[in-house]
């Protein structure tokens, strides 16, 4: 899977292994959970709507959300980096990374470039973990 705004790929394991094995990876590249929304059990609670498991973990590594807000204190609106872990119809699981170059090519601005560039390197090594 590889959007203008993400890249991901399918997982040969359960939705739960998989929300599990990722928050190990991110843990091993700097990057902790913030937040985790159950985009699912959120319909089926506020709509009656059924889907397939579908979770956004908001993925943050300290030291580079730093850096960045120092560069551009208004690029919160664009953090933290969502990683989604998803059941697809089929019953295939899938893992997307937001693509923080997409994104922040919104800030025209050099060291944020950079960090951008990092961010995409470490959420690759995640990926490639998986």
């Amino acid at each position: 899977m590889n959007t203008k705004y993400g890249f991901g790929k399918a997982v040969a394991s359960s939705f739960d292994a998989a929300v599990e094995r990722v928050t190990e990876e991110l843990q091993k590249e700097g990057f902790g959970v913030l937040t985790d929304i159950d985009v699912a059990a959120t319909l089926k609670k506020k709509l009656n709507q059924d889907m397939p498991p579908y979770r956004i973990l908001g993925a943050c590594n300290p030291p580079l959300a730093h850096r960045a807000l120092e560069a551009e204190p208004s690029i919160g609106l664009l953090l933290p980096c969502n990683v989604v872990v998803r059941q697809d119809d089929a019953g295939k699981v899938q893992v997307e990374f937001m693509d923080p170059n997409a994104v922040l090519d919104l800030v025209d601005k050099p060291e944020v470039h950079q960090l951008a560039s990092e961010v995409r390197q470490k959420l690759e090594r995640v990926m490639q973990a998986l």
